[in-house]
């Protein structure tokens, strides 16, 4: 298992980007959350399989619909709270 930090700039609140997210995490079967930032970015956290983040990173390079993703910072993290069925936050 690994974890994934995300954080996605552009046009990516007010478009349904978090639900999207969390529908598409919860098909790839990652654990995790998505919320949105003040700044305007989203930021999501999910563990999984090597496969199944790469999967989640090529969807948040382009989001649903009506997003206009402008890039994605990605860190790798260790540890931490244990992490749910993938979850949106306020």
């Amino acid at each position: 298992m690994k974890r994934r930090h995300f954080w996605v700039s552009g046009r990516v609140q007010g478009v349904f980007f978090r639900g999207a997210t969390q529908a598409r995490m919860r098909e790839l079967g990652l654990r995790g959350w998505v919320r949105n930032l003040p700044d305007g970015r989203v930021e999501a956290l999910a563990e999984g399989g090597e496969t199944e983040l790469a999967a989640a990173l090529e969807f948040l390079r382009r989001g649903p619909r009506g997003a206009a993703v402008e890039g994605v910072e990605v860190q790798d993290e260790e540890g931490g709270e244990a992490l749910g069925p993938f979850e949106i936050r306020r």
